[in-house]
This record gives structure tokens, sequence and C-alpha cells, in this order.
């Protein structure tokens, strides 16, 4: 019997369909040889592009078409129709494009065309020779590949005190710890990446200081880097608590490739293990640790797991999918010692634990940045072009704070998308050409097989409106203040959470 699981979707592009079969911004799937191609209509214009997003293999068909763009469903990765260029990461890398023929009411794919570069304005300034960038995380990577990307010719010197390479962080609690990704799926670009695009990329690299008036950044061998401009990306950190026992070998944090690898390494011998704090990242690796069959118990101060970000009864849906698992609850209590194999608690219990992982948390890395005179503020400031107090010195990620167009505040945001764009952004700023950051913050969160997609930021609000049902796991959830929508969050309602994301950015444009 022929083996049709992996046949293409949809009809033979190479024999051509109607051109009514594809509704004026719609689109159509189908296929050209063993690709499967994706048909976007805007009005005369039909484009032909891969019709599966560069990051995670995403079904473009069911995302959402924005202007000559199109963007995943699954988390918000936008590519041109035009040029396949990936426009918005999480997506790092463009998606092929098809050349389309028309022969009387009828649309033909048959070749793939070359990529076209995406044009922008020339730079109001000329290009530096030397750029370095603080960081090995997201943020620093994204503006690395930005840089090259736009044909810039100078030195790009990356300098990162991890001991690997920019990894898929976010992996690193979900797939990667559950056993379900390999290790080789981890790093954004493997090491010939860094070699071929000249990216002088210094791993296990420790900065002492920054001389913003002589320009030069000092490594703790004591060599000095000449920049003209320089990006800091620290990141963060995360909170270990202050407790007693809290140094002992089989507790844990994550943040990089090794604290993932270690707790994997420990969770092979473990039967029982304690997280604290119920936070995404906290919730992602008791969800981790129970695929291992693991029995997961989770301490955390609050009365519903992150009812501060996403209200109450999304609150109580996150912690029924973690406890239909077999996730057993500590909530309204805290650890006070570790003695040993036992979490001992603040209500007076205690816990068994071969494991223990704190999630509560993390704090931004902003030590280089205070040293060097830059404005400080829970968050090193920026302005809306990432730019710092300072000429010539850039943030992104993790540390920045900058002034939202949405929220019409100075937020900062823990967000891997988030630090990706700004990377991004801060590159071609770094060059010159000026551009606004005013991306709307978004991240995913997965727990099981349930999605989590939230857009937007709401540190506050006093309405919530929902769509749909919580409950059911088929919703879409508006935090609002004084009638105006400040976020959305979804489950399995990922066209509706792209128009939430597009609305926000109408109002900002």
């Amino acid at each position: 019997m022929a083996d049709t699981d992996n046949k293409p979707s949809g009809p033979d592009l190479t024999e051509g369909v109607p051109l009514s079969d594809i509704a004026d911004g719609g689109m159509l799937l189908g296929h050209v040889g063993g690709d499967e191609v994706l048909l976007a209509r805007r009005g005369g214009e039909v484009f032909a592009v891969s019709a599966h997003c560069s990051h995670y293999h995403g079904p473009l068909a069911e995302g959402l078409l924005v202007g000559d763009t199109v963007r995943c469903p699954w988390h918000h990765a936008c590519f041109s129709l035009r040029t396949g260029e990936h426009l918005h990461p999480p997506a790092l890398s463009p998606i092929d494009c098809w050349k389309v023929e028309h022969r009387g009411n009828h649309v033909i794919v048959k070749d793939k065309h070359e990529p076209k570069s995406f044009a922008r304005p020339k730079p109001v300034v000329a290009a530096p020779d030397k750029v370095v960038i603080v960081g090995g995380g997201a943020a620093g990577f994204a503006a690395a590949e930005m840089l090259r990307r736009q044909a810039y010719e100078g030195s790009i010197v990356m300098l990162s005190d991890d001991e690997a390479a920019p990894v898929d962080r976010p992996n690193l609690s979900k797939d990667y710890l559950a056993g379900n990704a390999p290790e080789e799926w981890i790093p954004l670009r493997g090491d010939d990446y860094y070699k071929d695009n000249g990216i002088d990329l210094r791993l296990k690299a420790k900065v002492a200081s920054i001389d913003p008036k002589a320009r030069e950044v000092s490594l703790g061998n004591g060599s000095k880097l000449p920049y003209d401009r320089l990006l800091l990306a620290t990141g963060a950190e995360p909170v270990r608590l202050q407790l007693p026992g809290a140094d002992l070998p089989h507790v844990h944090t994550l943040r990089s490739l090794a604290d993932s690898t270690a707790i994997i390494a420990r969770a092979k011998e473990a039967k029982r293990a304690v997280v604290i704090g119920a936070s995404f990242i906290g919730l992602e690796v008791a969800a981790s640790l129970r695929a291992r069959q693991i029995e997961v118990h989770v301490v955390a101060p609050e009365k519903r797991p992150m009812e501060r970000i996403l209200g109450p009864d999304m609150g109580d849906l996150v912690r029924k999918l973690h406890e239909e698992k077999g996730v057993v609850f500590h909530l309204e209590d805290s650890p006070v010692a570790i003695e040993g194999r036992k979490v001992k608690l603040k209500g007076g219990g205690s816990l068994e634990a071969d494991l223990v992982v704190m999630g509560v948390g993390v704090r931004p890395r902003t030590a280089l940045a205070e040293q060097a005179g830059l404005k400080v503020d829970r968050g090193v400031v920026t302005d809306t072009f990432l730019e710092t107090s300072v000429s010539g010195v850039f943030a992104a990620g993790d540390i920045a704070k900058w002034p939202d167009p949405y929220s019409k505040q100075a937020i900062r945001v823990e967000h891997w998308v988030v630090a990706e764009r700004q990377g991004q952004t801060a590159a071609l700023n770094m060059l010159g050409f000026r551009e606004r950051f005013a991306a709307v913050p978004f991240f995913w969160s997965q727990h099981y097989d349930v999605p989590i997609n939230y857009v937007g930021h709401a540190e506050r609000w006093d309405e919530i409106e929902v769509e749909g049902d919580i409950a059911g796991k088929d919703c879409l959830v508006r935090y609002k203040l004084e009638g105006r929508t400040m976020a959305a969050a979804s489950i399995y309602r990922d066209v509706a959470n792209l128009e939430a994301e597009v609305v926000m950015e109408q109002e900002t444009a």
C-alpha cells in the first residue's frame, strides 16, 4: 500500500488553479512536487511561498495575512510574501518563494525564484567600523544576524560569558528538558555560521568594565576592545533564594544550556522533584519533569499560579492542567530551608526531593551599565531607538527599559521574542537607520499539549473580557484598563491572537 502520510496537501499548483479559488485576502494550500506551497492573494497579485514557518514549522496557511506579509499562528513570526524575508522573530531564516504565472483565469506555480533582499532607506549616518555586542543570548545573536543581513562589512565581536554558543532558550524548559528534542536542535546556528559570517564569537568571555569616553570594553583577562557602537545585551540571571541548603548539588536554577543539561542528568536518577515557584519557567519545568515520569511538587506563595499575569480563571486552568498530570501544588507557602533531601516549608511541613529547581524569577544584569554611568532605573533606560543615555551605546533584551508606544509607559519585559526583535532594531539603529522600536510584546508558554499565547503588556487591569470558554481550553482573554485592551491571552485561538496584535500595532503606527 502506498504511504500517504507524507503526501503534500491541496492541489498540484504546477497544473494551475482558478484565480477564483483564492479569495482576495485569502490563502490556499497546495504543492509543487514534494513541497507544500502557500498561495496568498492581494487584489490582482498572487504570491507563492513555503507553507511552513522557518521557526518551528508552524502552518502558515492557518496564520494571518497582513498587507504583503504572512504571520505564523504559533509564535507570531512574520515573512514577506514578496521576498520570503523573515521580518519578525522568532524566525531567524527566510522562507522560499516561487514564481507565479497568470494564464487566463488560472494561476500556475512551477519554479522557485532567487531570494530578493529587503530594501531599506539609506542610513542617516555612516556605518561604524567596529561593533561590539556584550551578551550571547537572543538579543545579541539577533543583532549580529541583522548586521550581516544588512550587508554590514565592519567587525563584529560578540562577548558571551556562557560556555555555549547562542541557543534556543525557550526549548531549555520545554521539549529539550522533557526529552523530546535532541541537543543538536538547540543551537540557533552551527559553529560554521559565525566563521562564515565573520562574527567573532568569544565564549566564556568576562567583561570587566566599559569606558564610554574611550569607547573601550575591558575584559577580565586585561585586554581591551575598541568599539564605534556597543550593544549591551547582558540579559538576566535567575534568582536563587537565600535559604540554608540552597547551594546543595541537587538544587538548580534554569537559564543556560548547562543548567538544563545538569537538571536532565539529575532527573535520570530522581524519583521526586520540588519546583520552587509557579512562574512560567517553574511550571514548564514541572511539565517537563512529569514527562520524565518524576513525581513533582510545586511550592509557591501565591493563591493561584500566574494569577498576576493571567488573572484568576486562567490561573485556575493552568493549575488544573498540571494537577491532571499529577503535579501536586503547595500554594500560599514557601520554603525556609533545604536539609539534605527535605525541603522545609514555612507552613510547617516538609517535602522529600531528589531534585529541587528554583523558578522564582530573574533579575536584569545591569551592573556593567551602572559602572559605565548609563541611566538605570530597574533596567537600562533607552530612547525609542534603543539607544541608552550615552551616545553610541545601545541596550536590548531583558535589561532594556524602553518607552512603549502602546502602553504609553516605560516598560521592561523578559520575553524571548521581544529580545530578538530589540536586537534587530538596535542593529539597524547602530547602522544609522533610525528605526523606532514599536513591536508589541509577545510570548508563548506550553503546558503539556496546551499552548498559551500572550500579546501586549498589562501590568494591571480593571476588566477581563473572555471570548469563548477558558475551562474548555478555547478562548481569547482580553485584559482591559479603562476600556482599552492592554493585552490578550489565547488558547487555540491563534488567529484571534494575531489579530489582537495587529490592532495594537495599528494604534502605534
